[in-house]
């Protein structure tokens, strides 16, 4: 039986805070807010406002840790962790390949039925890179990995992506929940373990 642990994320422990807020597509990315996103580096810095400027408030050391933008400036975001905690980050430091955090201890089967094969058990706390959700189930990859499991083991997905047509399985458009981050200017563009 194979196990994907759960690594280090943030240095430091956040608090929760509430439900995320209605939709709105009058944003600066032309991209729904609030929206999912995930870290594109190892280390990412968290600053208390939206210029390099403020200082930084939290070290965040995990690449794909999902992360929710709850607000926008043309090159700056602000964004709530898994654990709750709000930060402002620079849009390059952000990609819009989707993850989960794992919530609770829960297992990755072959099917979505309770009652398929077990592919993996996975550890609260790991991170899962998110493929597609339906009926109350996404499938998931990590480490070589992919399986499905219930949808409310994580945190990550919005209750309506996991319903019989949910958003990750149908056409995108510029104002929509799993639509990428815009492409950065060439100058932004920065293959680095690290970044601001």
């Amino acid at each position: 039986m194979r196990t994907l642990f759960a690594m280090i994320i943030i240095v430091c422990t956040g608090l929760g805070s509430g439900p995320a807020s209605a939709q709105s597509c009058d944003t600066f990315s032309g991209l729904p807010v609030p929206r999912f996103v995930s870290l594109k580096f190892n280390e990412t810095r968290g600053r208390a406002g939206p210029s390099f400027s403020h200082p930084v408030s939290w070290l965040y050391q995990r690449q794909g840790l999902p992360m929710e933008v709850v607000a926008e400036t043309p090159d700056w975001r602000r964004v709530r962790d898994p654990k709750g905690e709000e930060v402002w980050m620079h849009r390059r430091t952000l990609t819009g390949r989707r993850s989960v955090w794992t919530e609770d201890a829960t297992q990755l089967l072959a099917r979505p039925d309770p009652n398929a094969s077990l592919i993996a058990d996975v550890e609260a706390g790991a991170v899962l890179w998110l493929e597609r959700c339906r009926a109350g189930w996404c499938r998931l990859e990590a480490d070589n990995h992919r399986g499905w499991a219930p949808a409310e083991a994580f945190w990550g997905v919005y209750s309506e992506e996991t319903e019989p047509s949910p958003a990750l399985e149908g056409g995108q458009t510029s104002c929509y929940r799993s639509s990428p981050e815009p492409d950065v200017l060439a100058a932004d563009r920065d293959n680095s373990a690290s970044a601001d």
